[in-house]
């Protein structure tokens, strides 16, 4: 008799996302004259940049010539966008990273979770709370995080570091010692950033112990303050101790292209085992790489003129998110993130529970968010939105607010 993994049953519930839509929909259905305006899942909404679907028209007519035809992509990815990776991402700030550190994947999200399997099952992880639910769930599914206790909404197994209003929602380093340290920063979802000083700590926290910090910078490309590094690898020691996960589904708008990459340091080892190695054979065991096509139109985001063209684009979904935060401190709610990230992280009113407003946000202003509690404990009582809407719903919805 086939068995099932019997981890996934450890799994509380639906996926955050599925259980948002499943309450939308039903909403929908018995109010279908009512407006919603979703502001919940981070799903980029304006069109993708000239230069790079010019770029894509022109690698499409190379599919159909035999002469430029392309098949299976090559296991890391093709030399030219891990090239201009390197060069662009990496060595023009200072950072030491060649193009065969880098790996090229269809996103982060997917390397965020996969990652976990080249260590073994008996490694304990540290956790933001609240966290993005993948570095939580896959883990899970792995068999790595022990039993999930209901009362305290938590797995026995893992270290929640607390990111609250007191410490700016950037975790202490932890008094317990885990093997695996996921960051994320800027954060999803509180928005917050970590400064280069505080980012340097946790390297040398992680050399200190022999940890591996899991980095994941799908942000980055937001950052508009001076001193917020835009890598782990700014930090002196980092190529030693972490892995970093990056993506163009919001930098450049590619959630429905697909297109990641995630850099291993040849240096990096553990237990006198070299990680590259292990992710390089599990990254051609179970993977055929991202299209030729779109890696053309990734390495089309590095053009003068693509750069150009994205950094408009993150301006304005920017500009929603000081329109969400200006809006909503002047109707009385407690708000931050929204300056170096696309995410407004809100505390609820009149102690809410995030699911409670929720519900009554739905409502009352047919506006969609993500309740905080669903990214952990520590983020209950908040709420989070997001700025990749159009200007003119941000507008609307930051109004609606102000009837509440």
């Amino acid at each position: 008799m086939a068995k099932i993994n019997a981890n996934y049953k450890k799994l509380p519930g639906s996926y955050l996302f599925s259980m948002i839509g499943k309450k939308v929909r039903e909403y929908q259905e018995a109010h279908p004259e009512a407006k919603i305006i979703r502001l919940g899942i981070g799903d980029v909404t304006q069109p993708i940049a000239p230069k790079v679907i010019e770029t894509l028209h022109s690698a499409v007519d190379e599919m159909g010539d035999a002469s430029t035809f392309k098949g299976y992509a090559p296991d890391l990815g093709y030399e030219f966008l891990r090239s201009v990776i390197a060069e662009k991402d990496y060595r023009d700030r200072g950072c030491d990273i060649s193009a065969d550190e880098i790996f090229v994947s269809d996103g982060a999200k997917c390397d965020c979770g996969n990652i976990q399997e080249i260590f073994d099952t008996g490694n304990r992880i540290a956790v933001c709370d609240p966290v993005y639910p993948v570095y939580v769930d896959s883990n899970v599914m792995a068999g790595r995080t022990g039993a999930y206790d209901a009362a305290a909404e938590r797995f026995e197994n893992v270290i929640y570091m607390p990111c609250t209003a007191e410490n700016g929602f950037v975790p202490d380093l932890p008094e317990e010692i885990p093997d695996l340290i996921y960051l994320c920063f800027p954060n999803n979802p509180t928005g917050a950033v970590i400064k280069k000083a505080e980012l340097q700590k946790w390297v040398d926290f992680a050399r200190k112990h022999d940890s591996i910090i899991l980095y994941d910078a799908a942000y980055e490309a937001y950052i508009s303050e001076e001193d917020v590094p835009h890598s782990i690898y700014e930090c002196d020691g980092a190529k030693e101790c972490a892995i970093e996960f990056r993506s163009f589904s919001k930098t450049a708008g590619f959630t429905g292209l697909r297109l990641g990459f995630t850099v291993i340091p040849k240096d990096l080892e553990t237990g006198g085992e070299r990680l590259w190695p292990l992710w390089a054979r599990r990254h051609g065991t179970k993977y055929n790489g991202a299209p030729y096509i779109v890696q053309k139109a990734g390495e089309a985001v590095y053009s003068p003129e693509g750069r150009q063209q994205v950094r408009e684009q993150i301006a304005y979904y920017m500009g929603n998110a000081k329109i969400i935060l200006d809006g909503l401190k002047g109707a009385g709610f407690e708000v931050s993130g929204g300056v170096n990230a696309p995410y407004i992280w809100l505390k609820t009113p009149r102690n809410m529970t995030s699911w409670e407003f929720f519900d009554y946000l739905l409502s009352e202003a047919n506006v969609v968010g993500t309740p905080g509690s669903g990214f952990g404990p520590h983020g209950e009582h908040y709420f989070r939105l997001t700025a990749f809407g159009s200007r003119e719903n941000t507008v609307e919805a930051v109004e609606r607010f102000k009837t509440l």
